[in-house]
Parts: structure tokens; sequence; C-alpha cells
């Protein structure tokens, strides 16, 4: 095209060349990424489950991008203060956000929350998820979860239950799980997954929900009794441990999720080409061996599945929170 511009045509002229050299500037960017290391942004602390896959995941990843994929730990405010950051940062592939299943339940849980999860978000791309399992201490007298619901239904608020705090995915989940059974059972919430399961242990609660990843060693060691667990199907690490499914409750699945999420006006490209980095690295036998020894079943998909699945999250986890009457302002 000519961007000589003729006196009647002058103004459309220049704006059309101008977009055109955007548009072009824009492919050879999205051509060249990624030209330098990429940020990944977990929002929870070191040493975490999302930190560690994000670690064992990344350094796969940086095989297929050719650059380094830098994590960085900036947790507080329930994964608030991290999300932030990826929000606000330039929508151009070079910082990622690598979380888990608050992101989905921050939507409805926090009132003020500075950002608006789906219109500021895309995902790359789905990565794994683990079921709960609900465990009882090694006295306690219910053998299974029919015995446990039988007791809390004859006696309303004789139980209690733990969790790792308020508005948690386990308090959730617990308040899903009473509503579908009909029984009610005090709430006792702790800070952090560790001091509640202690107290379990102990026999200070009756019962609690934590991921597969962080009650298996406690059942397999003996110091607790699980009854049952959210996913699908059967973890193959818990295999002899029902799902809520087998036990009566048909439509109950609940999973902590891993996803990879960027700013949403990052270029499609850039998106796919990172998606393709993900599900690369997520095929490979040492990650997928790596993943699956904590518990991890891997849910590699396209940019469009993950956000069709995160929209669901956010709507189902709302109606948990609501359930629960949880809120942090």
């Amino acid at each position: 095209m000519n961007c000589l511009p003729r006196k009647t045509t002058a103004r459309t002229t220049i704006g059309l060349c101008l977009a055109l050299s955007l548009g072009a500037a824009a492919s050879a960017a999205t051509t060249e990424f990624p030209s330098k290391p990429i940020r990944v942004v977990v929002p929870f602390p070191a040493g975490g489950t999302t930190d560690q896959v994000a670690r064992i995941v990344t350094g796969k990843m940086r095989d297929q991008l050719g650059q380094p994929l830098i994590i960085d730990n900036k947790g507080g405010a329930g994964t608030v203060i991290g999300t932030h950051d990826v929000v606000h940062s330039a929508p151009d592939g070079y910082t990622l956000l690598w979380t888990a299943t608050p992101l989905a339940i921050n939507a409805s849980l926090v009132r003020k929350l500075p950002f608006d999860t789906v219109r500021d978000l895309t995902m790359v791309g789905n990565v794994a998820a683990v079921p709960l399992v609900l465990i009882v201490p090694p006295s306690s007298p219910y053998k299974t979860i029919q015995s446990l619901v039988l007791a809390a239904r004859a006696k309303p608020n004789s139980l209690s239950y733990g969790s790792s705090g308020v508005g948690g995915s386990a308090h959730l989940a617990t308040a899903m799980f009473l509503a579908d059974a009909g029984i009610k059972m005090n709430h006792v919430p702790y800070k952090g997954s560790a001091p509640a399961v202690n107290d379990l242990i102990s026999g200070h609660v009756d019962a609690m929900f934590d991921t597969l990843f962080l009650t298996r060693p406690y059942v397999e060691a003996g110091k607790a009794r699980a009854l049952a667990q959210t996913g699908a199907i059967r973890s193959p690490l818990l295999p002899d441990v029902p799902t809520l499914q087998e036990s009566g409750y048909k439509n109950f699945v609940v999973e902590s999720w891993h996803v990879v999420a960027v700013p949403a006006a990052t270029p499609p490209a850039i998106v796919q080409k990172l998606n393709v980095a993900l599900v690369a690295a997520l095929q490979s036998q040492d990650v997928r061996d790596a993943l699956v020894k904590q518990g991890l079943d891997i849910r590699s998909n396209s940019p469009a599945e993950a956000n069709r699945y995160f929209k669901s999250e956010v709507a189902r986890w709302a109606k948990a929170v609501s359930t629960s009457g949880a809120t942090i302002d």
C-alpha cells in the first residue's frame, strides 16, 4: 500500500498505515516470543504443593520455549496479592500466573477483590488435579462415611470438622458435603492444614477434608482413617477408599486443581505458544512420574477448554461460598 496521503483521504490513510504498522510489530513480537526469561508468579509461599508443581513443570517447559522460567513466590491475602500482580502486568506473555483453586473461590468469597477474575485473566491451560480425602482420627468409632452421617444426623452440631481456614477449598467442600448429606457439624478453622491435621490426629476434631497429597501419609502411617475421597474415580494411591459418588452422593466431585493464566489481553498466538510448551512438559515421562507420585492427575488441555472449565468452577464455588456463608472483606 502507498502510505502517502491524498488530500481527501489523508486522515483515513494515515490511520490505516498506523494500524498496519502496529499489527506488523505485534506479529513480529509474537513470532520472536519468547526472547527473554519468563516470570512465573506463584501466589503461595515457597515449598507448598503449587510451588513444587510449578518448579517441576516449568523446568521442562524451558526445553520447548528456549528461555528460563523464573519462579516468583508472592503469597499473601489468599493468593490475591500475587494474582493482582499478574493482572496488572504487561500482556506480553512474560508474566504467568501459576495458581490453584483459590483463584475460582476468591471471585465470590472476597467482597472487595481488586480485579475481575474472569474478565482480567485468560487461561493458558490446566495442569493437574487432586481429590480431597475425608479423614477421621484413628480412634474414631466411624469406619464408613455412612456411619459418620448417621451420627451427625442423630445429633446435629454434636460433631466438629477442621479446615485449613475460612473460605478455603477444604472448608467449602465440607459445606457442600454437609448440605448434600443434610447434616450439621461445627466448623473449627485453623491457620493452615498442618495444625488442623495435628488436632484431628489428637482427637480434638472429628473429621476434616484435605488434599490427597496432604492426607495420604497420615492414612498410610495409621495416624488417620480415610472414609471417602472426592474424585470422580478412586485414586490409585488410595485404591481401597471409596469415592463419595460410590458412597451415594452421585453428583459430588470436588478437586483441588492447578492452572496457568495470563492477563486477558495477551495475544492468542502467545497464549497458544505457552500452551504448547505446557502440554509438552506435562506429556514428558519424568514430569508425569513426579506429579503422579504426589497423587496428582494430569489435566493438560487447550486454552479454550481451560477457560470453559475455569468459568464452570467459578460458578460452582460461588454456590459453595453462598452455602457456607463465608465472606472476606
